[in-house]
């Protein structure tokens, strides 16, 4: 799995390309956080417009990134899901907690 990294609007933007699973889990997660720490942001925008694949690590990736930012305050939006794994966002109940959009500026302007 690989990261870029991007700010918009004061928000920190990761875009992920590849498979998040039980593999790349843990490398994603401390690489999500190093940045949040570095830059200060608050609010987080995950594009998965990269992932074709992710299973219950990678629910915890983003279960786990959302508790961090809403310690601060902030917010965590999610962005170009693909349809196998938005099927695990709604199994794992993570729309309960966290909104999706269309794409990034409208993430922006709804954090």
């Amino acid at each position: 799995m690989n990261l870029k990294f991007s700010q918009k609007k004061g928000a920190l933007v990761v875009t992920m390309l590849g498979e998040l699973d039980h593999h790349s889990a843990e490398r994603v997660r401390i690489k999500i956080d190093n940045k949040i720490d570095e830059l200060g942001v608050k609010n987080l925008i995950l594009d998965f417009s990269g992932v074709n694949f992710m299973d219950s690590s990678g629910i915890g990736v983003v279960i786990g990134r959302f508790r961090k930012v809403s310690e601060w305050g902030g917010k965590v939006a999610i962005v170009n899901l693909a349809s196998p794994v938005k099927k695990v966002f709604e199994l794992g109940g993570l729309f309960k907690i966290i909104k999706e959009y269309r794409d990034i500026d409208e993430a922006v302007l709804n954090l």
